[in-house]
């Protein structure tokens, strides 16, 4: 009898296999189509923003009432590296805002943030005529998203953190220059910032830092500034941007509200922007021109900017605020600490000696409906096996607060249970 199952490639191994990744986007989608309640606290789907949602609605509708607008948005292909007016756009604004010397040549459009980390993972390292190269994670934990984007496997190496306790329930994490090593395997180095899952924004100093010692070993600074500055400014510290033509800027249009239209903007200089063109090209002819034409309006008038420090940041700032005071309600008396949130729009919660692991505590609040996720997926590279990893969880507070509420108390309920139990 014929074996009639699949046959895979390495290729297609690797990018079928049970990942972080997949588990989230699974959960998410079962939560949505199943008939239970459940309290969504794992995904980054940003929240419904109702001033966000109208500003997008007007938009919408201005290009539907003019042929030309909607043209341009359904019925032409974009160059590979996508709508340019849009890629003057961001050039322009960015050029005004902090005075980088930037064009369109300088601006890359792809099919979400997602895929521009893949295809600059990819572009930098794995294997190449001089051995295996390796993008370097300077602190985890750090994005579960880019886990797995390696096409061949070792794809990272990254290092511990250092932990700064502060008052009342709070801690903070830095990176730990006296751990970092360049190895010759180095082909870049990676940090998001406001960091996903911590909400830790990296201060001023250590992004200059790791500047300095990107540029002395000859390989890019990547920073992830879906959460950050310039839109949606999801950031509650002070802290400054930095470019220069060795670092890669990548920003995102979906936590400005529009996730499901996947426009991730890259910023770099011109021969990795052609780069990213070029791959573009092969894998999916041209970027889609939604999001490019949706929001090329509100990027020239500067009004993305205004409501970004004026509608969404404060809307964070405030869900943040009110989950803080419900996990003190639900955890006291608990070893719980929680990382400082400093941006983006998740709090990061760790329960020292917690008596169970993490992925064991995921699932027993899915089992009560409360998705969450659990921190050892978030420590991709990280070759030592650190205790702290189990005992951490990520939840996001964008979802409406009744819920949000509500799913934390279970938290604390299942936590509770465990220490008790362990007692």
């Amino acid at each position: 009898m014929n074996d009639k199952s699949l046959k895979l490639s390495r290729f297609g191994q690797r990018f079928t296999r049970t990942t972080g990744t997949l588990e989230l986007m699974a959960d998410l989608g079962a939560a949505m189509s199943g008939d239970m309640q459940v309290h969504m606290l794992g995904g980054g789907n940003p929240a419904a923003i109702p001033v966000m949602d109208e500003v997008y609605r007007g938009e919408l509708e201005r290009i539907a009432r003019d042929a030309a607008e909607f043209t341009r948005m359904a019925g032409n292909y974009a160059p590979p590296e996508g709508d340019v007016r849009f890629r003057n756009a961001v050039a322009d604004l960015l050029r005004a805002e902090y005075g980088w010397p930037l064009t369109h040549r300088n601006v890359a459009i792809t099919n979400g943030s997602q895929t521009a980390f893949f295809l600059l993972f990819n572009l930098l390292a794995g294997d190449t005529e001089t051995g295996r190269r390796r993008i370097l994670l300077p602190m985890t934990p750090e994005y579960v998203g880019y886990a797995d984007l390696g096409i061949s496997a070792d794809f990272f190496v990254s290092a511990r953190p250092t932990i700064e306790y502060q008052q009342a329930s709070f801690f903070k994490y830095h990176v730990d220059f006296d751990r970092l090593a360049l190895n010759t395997d180095v082909a870049g180095i990676c940090v998001s910032r406001p960091t996903n899952p911590t909400g830790n924004v990296l201060t001023d100093g250590e992004i200059e830092r790791l500047d300095r010692l990107a540029r002395e070993s000859g390989v890019p600074l990547i920073i992830d500034c879906a959460y950050g500055l310039p839109f949606p400014a999801v950031q509650f510290v002070e802290a400054s941007p930095l470019w220069n033509d060795n670092i890669v800027l990548c920003f995102s249009l979906s936590k400005t509200g529009l996730p499901g239209l996947r426009t991730g903007i890259v910023v770099a200089r011109e021969e990795i922007v052609d780069s990213l063109g070029a791959m573009t090209a092969v894998a999916s002819l041209a970027p889609n021109n939604a999001g490019a034409v949706l929001t090329h309006g509100l990027l020239r008038s500067g009004r993305m900017m205004r409501l970004s420090r004026t509608v969404i940041r404060p809307f964070y700032e405030q869900r943040m605020t009110d989950a803080v005071q419900w996990l003190d309600e639900a955890l006291a008396g608990i070893p719980y600490r929680v990382h400082r949130p400093e941006g983006a729009f998740f709090l990061w919660l760790w329960f020292e000696g917690l008596p169970l692991r993490s992925e064991e505590l995921y699932r027993r609040l899915k089992a009560r409906g409360v998705l969450v996720l659990s921190g050892h997926h978030f420590f991709p590279g990280l070759e030592e096996d650190w205790g702290h990893r189990h005992e951490c969880l990520r939840i996001n507070y964008a979802q409406p607060p009744a819920s949000v509420r509500a799913g934390i108390g279970v938290i604390g309920e299942e936590v509770r249970r465990a220490y008790a139990l362990a007692a």
